[in-house]
């Protein structure tokens, strides 16, 4: 609601607007913030960006906290003046949908705006969530990259590192990992025996080998699940097949650990400046706190705390 609204049960979410107050769901918190922006914004306005990709429901990666609320708009349309939205202008008209009742940019405009801004391993993790979920396909995504839009030259470059079949944002970093050090894998391989019986599916395949590469998070701690993964690592060691498991440490603080593992099954020597271009992919991006600084300075966030914008996974 825009005005001055002072009743019980109402909070203020910037200067003259203000909602209902929500006690139960942080994420409908959210939503009810947007919904009253969504008030000062033109006809043409939209969600986009990083706001947009939240209520798309794709994997977030660790951005800054404290972000500005992302819009879009027509350029030749009054600008809303407020601190903590941040607005794209544009000449023409872009696609929309909506999304519990707010307009908001498709997933490919989406990543195409958040391509302005993020680094290509971050993209990376956007588009696979993206894909995976079947919100968009790679045809789509190339199409749009291929405009001539700010942001398309990033978005086209991160496509090509893109893979639906992750089941995760970890499985993401550990396959980008993988592949910018020169290691072949393939993401959800079916192990079959000699018999052509199905054994297990493993996150990455070495390519070239019997050697699954897999993310271990937090849910294989899980009493049930541990007990399953060890009658699946029997299954896999009766068929010839063997697994290591990753955590996200070891992907952000030892990644020459994986690649001399991985060295190591291919039989080759083992390189550490293999590692660098893995390491330059993570230093730009929001997973490495470098990155991440970086981007709340690009954003003009960095240490402000003015925004109310939250991120719902």
């Amino acid at each position: 609601m825009v005005g001055r609204v002072r009743r019980v049960g109402w909070e203020q979410v910037g200067f003259g607007l203000h909602r209902r107050s929500v006690t139960d769901d942080p994420a409908d918190e959210v939503v009810c913030d947007l919904v009253a922006w969504a008030e000062v914004l033109p006809p043409s306005g939209c969600l986009t960006h990083l706001t947009a990709a939240a209520l798309h429901g794709l994997w977030m990666p660790p951005v800054p906290p404290d972000l500005p609320v992302f819009v879009s708009m027509a350029k030749q349309e009054t600008r809303p003046k407020r601190p903590q939205l941040r607005v794209m202008r544009h000449t023409g008209p872009i696609a929309t949908r909506t999304l519990r009742g707010l307009r908001v940019a498709t997933v490919e405009e989406t990543l195409l705006t958040c391509a302005r801004d993020l680094a290509l391993l971050d993209l990376v993790v956007l588009g696979d969530a993206a894909l995976h979920t079947g919100a968009t396909t790679i045809g789509a995504l190339e199409a749009t990259a291929a405009r001539r839009r700010w942001g398309a030259p990033a978005l086209g470059r991160a496509v090509g590192w893109m893979d639906g079949r992750s089941e995760s944002p970890w499985e993401s970093l550990l396959r980008v990992l993988h592949r910018s050090c020169a290691v072949g894998v393939e993401p959800q391989h079916e192990v079959r025996d000699d018999t052509g019986r199905f054994v297990a599916r493993g996150d990455l395949w070495v390519v070239g080998s019997r050697m699954l590469h897999e993310y271990d998070g937090g849910g294989h701690r899980d009493r049930d699940a541990h007990v399953h993964d060890l009658d699946r690592d029997r299954r896999l060691l009766a068929a010839g097949w063997h697994r290591r498991g990753y955590t996200s440490r070891d992907v952000l603080h030892r990644p020459e650990t994986i690649l001399r593992e991985a060295d190591q099954t291919l039989g080759r020597r083992h390189r550490v400046d293999r590692l660098d271009p893995w390491l330059r992919v993570l230093e730009e991006s929001v997973f490495h706190p470098r990155g991440r600084d970086a981007l709340g300075v690009r954003l003009g966030v960095h240490g402000s705390g003015r925004s109310r914008q939250r991120h719902a996974g």
